[in-house]
């Protein structure tokens, strides 16, 4: 039980160092207002943690600093000028309607991140998809000038996109985060057994054969290339499908979860040219997730009784 513990925090202290890289050049890209919101994200979640454990009469341990990450993983996906109130909301739903509700850590059934922004989405959608462009920093109280549309847009809308290959890949781009440091993010969490192996690379696999059998653009490349890039694909791929406490176990399940997400969100937003459905459709697919682990679990009871009567025979 220790050791499981352990692994836990372990678990935690990898994935809040990746998501740090992330918020450090957002603070570069969009300055002063992005680590504001991202300290804000995560006091709020911190505060209602502690009220929700200790309404629950619950002692508030270690573990339960995973709203810290969550708190993070929300702010990362919203717009660095968007109302202070309205990301403290957001974190209240996730930590109390999201997660405790059901439980709390131990019992969560989808990501509390994802449900924070489809809340965002239904109540404040204008102050959700649009951004200041990169390098257009904004004070902590000033008032955001020029807004706009986001690349994701962009290319749901066009087929193109008008940034350069080096651009992506540091995250010069409007609404988006940088493909190097998720790239890296995705290969030391994969690798340090931190995310749902199978679930993540049923993501990729199932966006990548998309992109490939119906490409957004002329050129398959670049269809591939744009596709991961946008949407926040690899973001939701690493931090909300493939995380271990709502993905299915074993990875043979957690494959065609993410497989089916990928194939699903692709679909919607060619159909639908509507930014960022693979957040929608991680929620959406919550009752899959939910029968692949209920069917782990007859699985593993099947086997524990097979292996009584076997020894009961010897």
């Amino acid at each position: 039980m220790q050791k499981k513990i352990k692994s836990e925090r372990f678990i935690w202290l990898d994935i809040m160092l990746t998501l740090l890289t992330l918020e450090i050049m957002q603070f570069f890209y969009y300055g002063i207002r992005a680590a504001v919101l991202s300290c804000v994200c995560a006091a709020v979640s911190l505060v209602t943690e502690i009220i929700c454990v200790r309404l629950m009469k619950r002692q508030f341990t270690a573990d339960d600093l995973t709203c810290i990450s969550d708190a993070l993983i929300i702010s990362l996906m919203l717009p660095a000028v968007i109302d202070f109130k309205i990301a403290a909301i957001a974190c209240v739903f996730a930590v109390t309607a999201a997660k405790n509700v059901f439980g709390g850590r131990k019992n969560m059934i989808f990501s509390p991140a994802a449900a924070a922004y489809i809340f965002i989405l239904t109540s404040w959608r204008g102050q959700l998809i649009m951004y200041t462009e990169p390098h257009v920093h904004t004070g902590i109280l000033e008032k955001a000038g020029t807004l706009v549309s986001s690349a994701s847009h962009a290319f749901n809308t066009s087929g193109k996109m008008n940034f350069t290959d080096f651009e992506i890949l540091m995250g010069n781009v409007t609404g988006s985060l940088s493909m190097l440091l998720l790239v890296v993010s995705a290969v030391i969490l994969f690798f340090r057994n931190d995310i749902s192996k199978g679930a993540f690379i049923g993501t990729i696999s199932g966006t990548v054969l998309l992109a490939c059998l119906v490409p957004m653009c002329t050129d398959i490349y670049d269809s591939i290339k744009y596709t991961l890039s946008t949407n926040m694909i690899l973001f939701a791929a690493i931090y909300i499908i493939s995380d271990k406490r709502t993905a299915p176990k074993h990875n043979y399940y957690a494959f065609f979860y993410g497989f089916f997400i990928a194939v699903l969100s692709y679909i919607l937003v060619l159909t639908t040219t509507k930014e960022n459905m693979i957040v929608i459709v991680s929620l959406l697919f919550t009752p899959v997730a939910l029968g692949f682990r209920n069917l782990e679990k007859h699985i593993e009871i099947l086997k524990s009784e097979e292996k009584k009567e076997a020894a009961a025979v010897e």
